[in-house]
């Protein structure tokens, strides 16, 4: 079994235990009553910070800034909050925005040494009477053990139990935004991977597919016409712009596609079975994850082989999930290096198994990674499963 990305386990595991501990002490609570007030704390701490979090996903952002700010202003029990990059004040939260233009001067020491700093109502003033903020706390945000900005707490009365909580609230925003860059750049790495997997569409393939319907031009022109519709149309959905993610349906449509186009060239010597379960076509799935394990089963698995060569495409119910199957009688390959094509998803050789592997891994997670039964001269099975609704599948719609 393969190891968990380690930032991506901290992020799961670190939400599933907020998540539990807070419907725990949730229906705890409901059940009978406040049993103390640490009971109250704890729950209202676990519960604030579980909201915050929420927003941090897309990092430092005003909007991100502002709706967390919300819930851990309340956290804090300060007047105002304010959350600051090196450069400006990203978001202000609560009364007395009059203190924002000088929040960047009263920082400048957090982000020059890295530590927590305090000031009172003779650096933190302001012309409005009715104003109530007369201190300040100021912790840094770090990453990479770099300043990246400060949270500010304004108060009436800087304590120091409230030093220590922004300091403790600040430590925890940089981790969120820490995971947050994590998750964004294996997004990117993701996206480029699928940009070059729209590249890799086969140099040869394109080549054969035009060879193909050129000698039927003569020939069968009806034939050619047919075929070059297929070929545009696959090409069309292979090179789209759209979502990450499309229907079981729309995905094997275009394997059809491929296929039509690869039995022009192979002719009797290749053999398709697709045996789809209905209920399961509308299922989403990622874009581009069956073709490329269907591309591999006939390049590398029949290609080569001599004689007759057979597909089996499967889309069967599994309960909660969908299960997708890819089986070819070809020559086979040795299970060891398939298992160093999984392990290195972004080798330039592997770049279509390898790259639906880790697209799957990373929306569903690690147990609904390819599955690849496999031996010299024994063929080749690759299977995955899906599930029928994830969150994070109809959120990106």
């Amino acid at each position: 079994m393969r190891s968990f990305d380690v930032p991506t386990a901290i992020v799961v595991a670190g939400a599933f235990l907020l998540i539990l501990l807070a419907g725990w002490l949730q229906r705890r609570l409901r059940r009978r009553g406040f049993i103390s007030a640490v009971d109250h704390a704890t729950y209202e701490t676990l519960h604030r910070a579980s909201l915050a979090g929420r927003h941090l996903t897309e990092g430092l952002t005003p909007e991100a800034g502002t709706k967390a700010g919300k819930h851990l202003l309340a956290l804090l029990g300060a007047r105002a909050l304010a959350i600051s990059d090196t450069g400006e004040v990203v978001s202000w939260v609560g009364p007395g925005e009059q203190h924002r233009r000088s929040t960047m001067a009263l920082i400048a020491p957090t982000l020059t040494s890295g530590r927590t700093a305090v000031a009172d109502y003779r650096v933190v003033h302001c012309s409005d009477p009715n104003c109530l903020i007369e201190a300040a706390v100021s912790a840094p945000l770090v990453s990479d053990e770099r300043v990246i900005g400060a949270i500010t707490a304004y108060t009436d009365h800087a304590s120091a139990g409230l030093a220590r909580a922004t300091e403790e609230v600040a430590q925890w925003f940089s981790a969120q935004l820490e995971l947050a860059e994590v998750g964004r750049d294996r997004s990117r790495m993701m996206e480029a991977e699928l940009r070059a997997l729209r590249a890799q569409i086969s140099p040869h393939f394109i080549y054969n597919s035009l060879a193909a319907i050129a000698s039927f031009v003569r020939t069968d022109p009806d034939r050619a016409r047919e075929l070059l519709l297929e070929f545009a149309d696959f090409t069309r959905y292979a090179l789209r712009r759209g979502g990450a993610f499309t229907t079981l349906q729309e995905e094997l449509r275009n394997v059809e596609r491929y296929l039509v186009l690869e039995q022009a060239r192979f002719g009797e010597r290749l053999q398709v079975s697709l045996l789809v379960a209905p209920e399961v076509l509308p299922v989403k799935v990622p874009y581009l994850v069956i073709q490329p394990l269907v591309e591999n089963a006939v390049r590398h698995g029949l290609a080569t082989k001599e004689g007759i060569g057979h597909v089996v495409i499967t889309a069967t119910d599994r309960g909660h999930d969908a299960q997708i199957g890819i089986e070819d009688d070809g020559v086979g390959n040795d299970p060891e290096r398939i298992r160093d094509v999984l392990d290195n998803a972004h080798a330039s050789d592997s770049i279509g198994l390898g790259n639906v592997d880790a697209r799957l891994r990373q929306v569903y997670g690690d147990e609904y990674g390819l599955v690849v039964e496999t031996a010299p001269g024994a063929g080749t099975k690759v299977s995955f499963r899906v599930p029928k609704f994830a969150p994070a599948v109809h959120d990106a719609d």
